[in-house]
């Protein structure tokens, strides 16, 4: 392992929001949104598993 002590990490928060919503997924960022407003957070990813592809229920925010 390479000498670290000059390196900085940084950490940042997320909030990670799951759901398996069917056909009412334009409240979905909304409440998202407002979660990240609340909190001062700037990501955040909603996952819905109530879809064909998974690729298509991925939904990332930041503000």
């Amino acid at each position: 392992m390479k000498n670290m002590k000059g390196m900085k990490r940084k950490f940042s928060e997320i909030i990670l929001e799951l759901k398996r919503c069917g056909g009412n997924q334009r409240d979905s960022p909304n409440q998202l949104l407002t979660y990240l407003k609340l909190s001062g957070i700037k990501q955040g990813f909603l996952i819905n598993f109530n879809v064909e592809r998974f690729v298509d229920g991925l939904r990332s925010l930041v503000l």
